[in-house]
């Protein structure tokens, strides 16, 4: 009887110590990802309980335009929103709920990226609802539950971020702050199911059923199917991929879109010494995509059948040394993209998208032209300083140039009206100030607990 019971109680022990085993596994476990551009630089989370792990982020910011717009609006930007003034750009407020295998993540957001981020969805003009207003103010709103397989599965449905560009949605994790046109003109969130597979602690599968394109609705009745696969053999090297396929244009179902984004992060230097430089790495993206059909085709169009692709690229270097308290950056991109689908259209009397009382209609009356086989291509680059005296704080002092193949830019008359505010009638004669290049300053204070 003694010998019996001993043996239960032996098994038992094995089968909790090999199931505790499984549950404690976490991917990536032990790897330092500080360094990573689009990534969370914080050693630990202080806003820890067993239940519940919390987040408070703000990012707030003073660019200066040397056009100097008299509207003070900046185009082509999903970062900023108002030139020569500060602005409160994100609020954000939330965290993440756990009970068991459940958990739950729940960011607003505040501020002008509210706005900035979503103007360029159709999706809220199908049907009924203000899914623009309902939406706006919520950056990550989603529930699932943990799977013990393997180094863990999420299977996730709500609003989450995308990763497509590389950058972060969240400033305090990118090493830049205008973020080149790569990534600027690609997704920041996505509204579906997600399923996010850990077969190993270094690599991550993660496909995607969504809405669309950031996009909180559908535009058409097929959904958009994507995939994430991340792979991190050390934790000096990060190479992931990005894909996507849906139907994107509204009312045109025959309209297909691909796009794929590729990215390969690398520090390439680390130095245990906590004086001079203590660590540089640098990190490459490339983007290709296209629609094809309805109208267009992805390459080699003709007049009649005008060619719709993205071809993109960035890259950045960042160094950083006094015990990781400051960082310097230096990088840029280039972008081409024909039928102008993925470009971040000027506001203002410059817009070409509907009319919130009459959708039959742009809001604008001297509309940027986006039809199928306008050219467009633009290449940028920029270079910062950090200041981060301790994990939840960033300072940052930073410089930008951009120029485009058409007039895009807000120059100094703006794109607004003649006097700069909405409350003055558009008169004959008087048009948006479009320019091809621009220079900014931008000074952030970017916070995250």
């Amino acid at each position: 009887m003694k010998k019996t019971l001993f043996l239960f109680f032996v098994m038992a022990a094995f089968k909790a110590t090999a199931q505790d085993s499984i549950d404690n596994r976490i991917p990536f476990d032990g790897m330092d990802m500080t360094w990573q551009n689009g990534s969370d630089r914080r050693q630990a989370t202080l806003l820890q309980t067993k239940y519940f792990t919390g987040s408070v982020m703000l990012d707030a910011n003073y660019t200066y335009s040397f056009h100097n717009p008299i509207d003070n609006t900046v185009v082509g930007s999903t970062a900023l929103a108002r030139n020569n003034e500060i602005e409160v750009s994100c609020a954000a407020l939330g965290g993440e709920f756990t009970y068991d295998n459940a958990h739950a993540k729940i960011m607003t957001q505040f501020g002008t990226r509210s706005i900035v981020v979503p103007r360029n969805d159709y999706s809220p003009y199908r049907g009924q609802y203000d899914l623009a207003n309902m939406y706006r103010y919520i950056s990550e709103a989603y529930a699932g539950y943990h799977f013990n397989v393997w180094y863990g599965i999420n299977v996730d449905a709500g609003m989450f971020m995308s990763y497509i560009g590389l950058n972060s949605y969240y400033q305090v994790e990118n090493w830049e702050y205008q973020a080149s046109f790569t990534s600027d003109n690609t997704p920041w969130f996505f509204n579906g199911l997600r399923v996010q597979i850990f077969p190993t602690k270094k690599l991550k599968i993660e496909p995607w059923i969504i809405n669309g394109w950031q996009s909180y609705g559908k535009f058409n009745t097929m959904p958009g199917f994507g995939a994430n696969i991340t792979w991190c053999p050390n934790e000096n090297v990060k190479l992931l991929t990005n894909d996507y396929y849906g139907t994107d244009a509204a009312m045109i179902p025959g309209r297909k879109r691909f796009h794929s984004d590729n990215s390969l992060l690398v520090r390439y230097y680390k130095s245990k010494k906590q004086t001079g430089i203590n660590q540089a790495a640098f990190s490459l993206t490339g983007d290709i995509g296209f629609e094809n059909g309805g109208g267009v085709k992805a390459f080699n169009g003709d007049a009649a059948t005008p060619s719709q692709y993205f071809l993109s690229a960035m890259v950045y270097n960042r160094v950083w040394f006094n015990k990781n308290r400051f960082a310097w950056t230096i990088g840029g991109g280039m972008m081409t993209n024909p039928g102008r689908y993925l470009v971040l259209y000027p506001t203002g009397d410059a817009s070409p998208l509907p009319n919130p009382q009459d959708p039959t209609k742009t809001a604008g009356t001297h509309p940027f032209s986006a039809n199928p086989g306008d050219k467009f291509s633009g290449w940028d680059c920029s270079t910062n300083f950090d200041w981060m005296p301790n994990q939840s704080l960033t300072v940052r002092l930073e410089y930008v140039h951009r120029e485009a193949s058409a007039p895009y830019f807000a120059g100094h008359g703006g794109v607004t009206s003649p006097t700069g505010y909405t409350t003055t009638s558009i008169p004959a004669g008087w048009a948006p100030d479009l320019v091809k290049t621009e220079d900014r300053v931008i000074f952030a204070v970017l916070f995250r607990l």
